[in-house]
């Protein structure tokens, strides 16, 4: 049985080099990196000890790799998944899954059953997110009736559209706040909400930079209980809200700037209220904090889940399929937006793709910066 997974790294920019990292120093095992893919090649390779090439295919046809991470701008995310796929190497990608869920439905239907295909939706690991996910399956808050999370704590300053060519337009990322920043939040509203059945939204775009695509959103959600939703995201604030709410019949969960709070009712709301007769009552609620201080390295776990599916078939933390929901969801807003007017999910993914591609039809890359930028990547996970 192979115990040490050899790796392909595809892009060298800030997300690999966390990447890389984590496998240098250990936080990710059984893994091996044998080859990088970056347009030159510097230093690294050879202190890696591994094969550089300047071209993806190069590297995916070179055997020198069973698995890669691929980790470029997104406009390039569907092509180099697509042809890795088809030469039968598993695929870890970086998020979103593509520029649109069309796009993400294609890879999944063609990736082969002995293959691993994975998404770095490392959010699925965060202690925080995993406690309020068990809140929500063990049932003690009863049926959700209503959900409403505001994100405005993705702020962004001129400088970092400005050193991409492709950052935040129609031809290079399919999106701006919704499908790169807000991913990682609608993928964990999804995973413990479950998928609306309707969106409204009400999309800004270039309201805070000089970008063509949304930076401010703001989306009405129906579920078939009848439950209802609002998400609230935005790269122009600041300082930023990362406020989530969730109320049941039978109690609530609050989280707020990482403090969660519980709060449990002694019956169902629904049964107090056809039984009561006190004209002003309320069920009586006990309330605690159930915050947790655990920290992680997320990635690390995403990537060493993701080895180990392929070494002993565990299961995936987030397998790509898992990436077209909330992709759906950031799509669906777009399209709510610019068709003024509700979209139904599951959507038609084909009809958006021909949206998209007008949009992205009449736009351009834009001319980089020559600013240099301070870079903190720990400054940038919110």
């Amino acid at each position: 049985m192979t115990t040490e997974i050899r790796l392909g790294v595809i892009g060298l920019g800030n997300i690999a080099q966390q990447h890389i990292n984590n496998v240098t120093t250990g936080a990710t095992k059984n893994c091996k990196i044998t080859a990088l893919c970056s347009r030159s090649a510097g230093p690294q390779a050879a202190e890696l000890g591994a094969d550089h090439f300047t071209r993806y295919q190069s590297l995916i046809d070179s055997g020198s790799v069973d698995t890669v991470l691929i980790a470029t701008p997104t406009l390039s995310h569907f092509e180099i998944a697509k042809y890795a796929l088809e030469k039968g190497l598993h695929v870890m990608l970086e998020k979103p899954i593509g520029l649109s869920s069309f796009e993400g439905e294609t890879l999944v239907k063609i990736k082969p059953n002995n293959v691993k295909f994975a998404l770095m939706l490392n959010q699925r690991t965060d202690p925080t997110f995993k406690k309020i996910k068990a809140v929500v399956d063990s049932g003690v808050l009863g049926e959700i009736q209503r959900t409403h999370w505001t994100m405005t704590n993705w702020f962004r300053p001129d400088i970092y559209f400005q050193v991409s060519d492709w950052r935040a337009t129609w031809k290079g990322e399919g999106g701006g706040l919704l499908v790169n920043q807000c991913i990682h939040n609608l993928d964990i509203f999804q995973w413990i909400c479950g998928v609306p059945s309707e969106i409204t939204a009400f999309s800004e775009f270039g309201k805070y930079h000089n970008i063509e695509v949304e930076d401010e959103v703001t989306a009405y959600l129906r579920y078939n209980n009848k439950a209802t939703g609002v998400f609230v995201g935005s790269t122009g604030e600041a300082p930023g809200v990362n406020r989530f709410d969730i109320i049941g019949d039978k109690g609530s969960l609050h989280f707020d700037s990482g403090i969660l709070i519980q709060k449990l009712n002694d019956q169902s709301t629904a049964t107090f209220c056809a039984n009561t007769d006190e004209m002003f009552g309320l069920p009586t609620v006990s309330q605690s904090d159930i915050s947790t201080t655990e920290t992680v390295n997320q990635h690390a776990i995403i990537m060493n889940n993701f080895i180990n599916a392929i070494i002993s078939d565990e299961a995936l933390i987030a397998p790509a399929q898992d990436g077209l929901a909330s992709l759906d969801m950031a799509n669906a807003m777009l399209q709510s937006t610019w068709n003024k007017q509700t979209v139904t999910l599951p959507m038609n993914r084909q009809a958006y793709q021909a949206q998209l591609n007008e949009k992205a039809a009449g736009s351009q890359l834009r001319s980089k910066s020559s600013t240099k930028a301070k870079i903190d990547m720990n400054a940038s996970y919110r």
